[in-house]
């Protein structure tokens, strides 16, 4: 099937139209009477064949709730919401690509397609996306607000997440302006669902990047993450400075593997000792780090994949990771590599009983994002093509009596939380040259309920040439899990709105002034700048920073 032949199906899934609205109508009856959701959606098909979308439902709530024939139900919505665990870290997601440009790289596996920004492909769901709206940041931040909101979801705290190529590679110029469009974007009021492809102009185009921050504090749509996604080689003072002018809270860099043997044959173009460099400079500078590793590169075995993993946690400790299994792919250099007989991708089988033997080694520190990349598996030569390899791995798991304590595996979610009984862990240890406090509130029977990351630089902390931070100790993340809920909204236990947040900062203070430091920073990002301002916190160039 042609790509376009794609584009067009996947548009006409995802469209609401009259007929589908009125099958949802019967539907939601259905639910309302007791019937389970999906048991109603399989027993009442659309007339031309296939079963109506979850969106469909909330379009269709929505619809009767606003015309006075249903009244507002809480848990009605949460039963038809699609992907709910979209949200359930306590914040709404929102990818957006930017376009096609020169990547300085020449890695062996990376797909290489005109259309798309390097390694990426135009039939994966966010590539798709952006390929629709000609890469516009301004609509694509649009088009997915409506998206999200029309399944259900909160949408007033949004991370936002910038991906295609090599970010640092971009012109600046272009750089600032893409951010600034997606600011526009989060700062424009719901609209009447007409679409968006009116909308390509947008408002506030005259308006300058730190205008639409400022405007952004307290906008429909707040930004409570901004991340960017780039190479460890890229990392230098000067690209600090200018990643929190442009509001980025959080970098992900592609790690890939920590082997300069298999660096060198897979073409990265870098060392493990820019890695290491890259991920102290980040951290001294406070900002979270995302690393990302690839088994079964070009050279690896899986026994020497095993030794790889293991030196994540020997100086570079990301605070979150993902990990995606090298894919061979048509139009990546690899394929010539395989042709020769000189590579072999893994088997299904392989792959899991490596995942499942390195995930309950993840401290208890890190979060595990992924497990492997979105792509369409028509697009895999040979080797795994199950996209469900998390689901697979924690099958394994289970059979063997094993667990992983990595975050997202220990993470509250939609549980109510009984603040009397939670406990507050302190985990200290050295990642780059600093000394990191991952201060947590847990649950008797071990779930995130909230926590902090402080990090404390020592004599060998490299300089980061950042005024804010002279002398001070440097709040890099707070996090409180449970459902997203609006600003200012009190949800019955949610973990979220229970004073855990207020009460982290208090104790990562006290650390702090305990170990002789006179002030903290924190890399506060656009959207919850009011919430530390609130806690004492005062405006630095750029950081917000609290004399202790």
């Amino acid at each position: 099937m042609e790509l376009t032949d794609r584009q067009t199906r996947w548009k006409q899934q995802k469209a609401i139209t009259p007929e589908k609205l009125a099958q949802a109508r019967i539907v939601l009856d259905e639910i309302i009477n007791g019937a389970d959701p999906l048991e109603a959606l399989r027993d009442n098909p659309m007339p031309g064949g296939g079963i109506l979308s979850k969106a469909a439902l909330v379009a269709a709530y929505n619809e009767m709730t606003a015309r006075s024939e249903l009244s507002p139900d809480k848990s009605l919505l949460e039963r038809i919401r699609m992907k709910p665990v979209r949200t359930l870290s306590g914040v709404t997601t929102v990818t957006v690509l930017t376009k096609p440009y020169p990547c300085p790289g020449k890695c062996i596996f990376c797909p290489t397609d005109v259309r798309m920004p390097k390694s990426y492909l135009p039939d994966e769901p966010g590539a798709m996306r952006a390929l629709e709206h000609d890469f516009d940041p301004y609509t694509q931040v649009r088009a997915r607000i409506e998206a999200l909101e029309a399944l259900g979801h909160p949408t007033d705290k949004i991370e936002l997440l910038i991906l295609g190529g090599t970010w640092s590679a971009y012109r600046r110029d272009y750089q600032e302006w893409f951010i600034k469009r997606c600011f526009d974007a989060m700062n424009t009021p719901a609209l009447p669902k007409y679409g968006w492809g009116s909308l390509a102009l947008g408002a506030n185009q005259e308006t300058s990047l730190s205008t639409a921050q400022s405007i952004n504090e307290t906008a429909p749509h707040r930004n409570v993450g901004l991340v960017i996604e780039t190479r460890p080689d890229e990392i230098t003072p000067r690209e600090l400075a200018w990643l929190r002018y442009l509001g980025v809270t959080k970098v992900q860099m592609g790690a890939q593997s920590l082997d300069d043997r298999i660096l060198e044959m897979n073409k990265r173009g870098h060392t493990v000792a820019e890695t290491l460099k890259a991920t102290a400079l980040l951290r001294a500078a406070g900002f979270k780090i995302v690393l990302h590793w690839m088994p079964n590169l070009h050279g690896a075995t899986p026994e020497s994949d095993r030794a790889d993993f293991a030196r994540l946690w020997e100086g570079f400790c990301p605070d979150e990771i993902k990990i995606y299994p090298n894919q061979l792919l048509a139009n990546a250099e690899l394929y010539e590599v395989w042709q020769r007989g000189e590579y072999q991708p893994y088997t299904t089988e392989q792959l899991i009983e490596l995942i499942a033997d390195i995930k309950p080694t993840v401290p208890r520190y890190c979060r595990i994002n992924r497990i492997i990349r979105d792509i369409p598996s028509t697009n895999v030569v040979e080797g795994n093509k199950r996209t469900s390899l998390r689901q697979d791995v924690h099958n394994e798991m289970k059979r063997r009596g094993t667990r992983c304590n990595c975050i997202r595996c220990r993470e509250v979610r939609g549980t109510q939380v009984d603040v009397s009984v939670l406990r507050l862990d302190d985990l200290v240890y050295m990642a780059a040259y600093t000394e990191e406090h991952f201060l947590s509130f847990v649950t008797p029977n071990d779930q995130i309920a909230g926590f902090i990351r402080l990090a404390l630089p020592t004599k060998d902390t490299p300089p980061t040439g950042l005024s804010d931070l002279e002398g001070a100790a440097l709040i890099r993340e707070v996090h409180v899990y449970g459902q997203s809920l609006p600003v200012g909204a009190e949800g019955n236990g949610a973990a979220q709105h229970t004073g855990l947040g207020t009460r982290l900062l208090q104790e990562a203070e006290a650390i702090a002034q305990l170990r002789g430091f006179r002030r903290v920073a924190v890399i506060s990002a656009v959207g919850t700048r009011k919430y530390y301002l609130e806690r004492g916190f005062e405006r630095g160039e750029l950081y917000l920073v609290k004399n202790l």
